[in-house]
């Protein structure tokens, strides 16, 4: 076999392929990047909101424990939902995977045929098809693995842990509900410097996310960061509301 790779394929003075892939299929990415998202909006809005009710008077007590109480509440509520959505997809995914073993189990040659009838559909001959789905099921652990890939997309070896998608997302979500209470730990008694430095987090966060996608960096940025303003003005003002209404 030639060691030449194909044309327009990227490679290096050596020969090999010289570019790398990002995992974007890790059981931490998301709920960690969503957890600190989320702790940031969520706990910024909910400081706006309570200090936008809180009389002047009150000082920054309730403020900062209204912070606190939402950044305990929201990172065992995320920790809990994240794990029960992916222990919930992990298990149906099982199911399906064993209900794959069971058919291939009583049915090997069916099951050999209608991967062959993929690999056709897919732009093999029908011969080389045969041939590769018969060196396939020669062992039967691997068929399950590729009929499980070929079928519902899913990679028997690849499947992500419960626990530490709830770990990273509490983690996350508490570094990122922290940053909009630190200004009141050094004495600051306005909302605005939280709310600023949230939204300078929230711009930093979304420029970084982008490194992962097609989108320029200052336009995740500004995204995440006028959502994130919109969230905290928007209960800031219904905090003013009730504040006066209840006053």
């Amino acid at each position: 076999m030639s060691d030449e790779l194909a044309p327009g394929v990227p490679h290096d003075s050596d020969g090999e392929i010289g570019h790398e892939h990002a995992d974007v299929t890790g059981g931490w990415l998301r709920p960690a990047v969503f957890g600190a998202m989320d702790g940031l909006v969520s706990n910024v809005a909910l400081i706006a909101g309570v200090a936008g009710g809180t009389a002047a008077s009150a000082g920054t007590k309730p403020v900062i424990l209204a912070g606190l109480a939402g950044l305990s509440a929201g990172a065992f509520s995320m920790a809990v939902g994240e794990y029960t959505s992916v222990a919930s997809q992990a298990e149906a995914a099982q199911h399906e995977i064993h209900k794959e073993r069971r058919e291939i189990q009583r049915n090997s040659a069916g099951e050999q045929a209608e991967l062959a009838a993929m690999y056709v559909a897919k732009g093999l001959t029908p011969e080389l098809a045969a041939q590769v789905a018969e060196q396939i099921h020669e062992d039967p652990e691997q068929a399950v693995a590729v009929h499980a890939r070929e079928e519902f997309g899913i990679d028997p070896d690849d499947l992500t842990s419960p626990m530490l998608a709830a770990v990273s997302s509490f983690i996350a979500f508490t570094i990122g509900a922290l940053v909009p209470l630190a200004p009141y730990f050094f004495g600051v008694s306005s909302v605005w410097p939280a709310v600023l430095v949230t939204m300078a987090a929230l711009f930093a966060c979304g420029a970084v996310v982008t490194q992962m996608t097609s989108r320029a960096w200052w336009f995740g940025g500004a995204r995440q960061m006028s959502l994130g303003a919109a969230a905290a003005g928007i209960t800031y003002v219904v905090g003013s509301l009730v504040g006066t209404t209840g006053a």
